[in-house]
């Protein structure tokens, strides 16, 4: 019923074409394969495969699109674990339908989209982050990967960078991987937060 709402909300917006669902995470995998979506909104409890298993599961296969965590959960483990998972975004599902149709295009277009009383959840992860090991691993970074990580921070995809740096989708795939690696971080946001942290767009 709630998959259902929300398809016939987004498909009163010109701009957002809703184009699948899932009912379980492992549904999701294999719709996320075959329909190839900008964006993914995804429930924390889901019978089977969990929320954030499945977005794990979606970024250890390379699946680029947004992927925004839609649950009645604020508990701040789950808010952590998923960003740190790969997902986008963390949105409650008590608000309002303007609302969330906002923070979606948000999310399309590269921005973190954050339940606005789920912030003081991040910025206080953020402050409590040791910040020296990461700063010295940044060091170790190669200029290409740099690049790559600012593009991140911007909000491109894995294509866009493609695109912007004229090199192949998985040459950047390869470059998402190691720096993510060198800089001790899971997720793309968690290094797009980092490097607005640290001033180095």
């Amino acid at each position: 019923m709630m998959r259902r709402g929300l398809r016939d909300l987004l498909e009163l917006e010109d701009d957002l074409k809703p184009v699948g669902e899932a009912g379980s995470g492992e549904q999701a995998l294999e719709l996320a394969d075959s329909l190839e979506p900008d964006l993914i909104l995804m429930d924390l409890n889901m019978p089977g495969m969990d929320g954030l298993e499945t977005v794990r599961c979606l970024r250890q296969r390379g699946v680029d699109a947004r992927i925004i965590m839609f649950t009645v959960s604020d508990d701040q483990g789950h808010v952590l674990e998923a960003l740190r998972n790969g997902a986008d975004g963390y949105l409650l599902k008590d608000m309002d339908a303007e609302q969330l149709v906002e923070h979606i295009r948000l999310a399309a277009h590269g921005k973190l989209a954050l339940s606005p009383e789920l912030t003081m959840v991040l910025a206080q992860a953020i402050r409590e982050r040791p910040k020296s090991a990461q700063q010295n691993q940044a060091v170790a970074l190669t200029k290409r990967e740099k690049d790559v990580l600012k593009l991140i921070a911007k909000g491109y995809s894995n294509k866009m960078i493609a695109r912007r740096l004229d090199i192949t989708e998985g040459t950047v795939k390869v470059h998402v991987k190691r720096l993510l690696n060198k800089l001790g971080m899971r997720s793309r946001t968690e290094a797009a937060v980092w490097v607005v942290e640290n001033n180095l767009q």
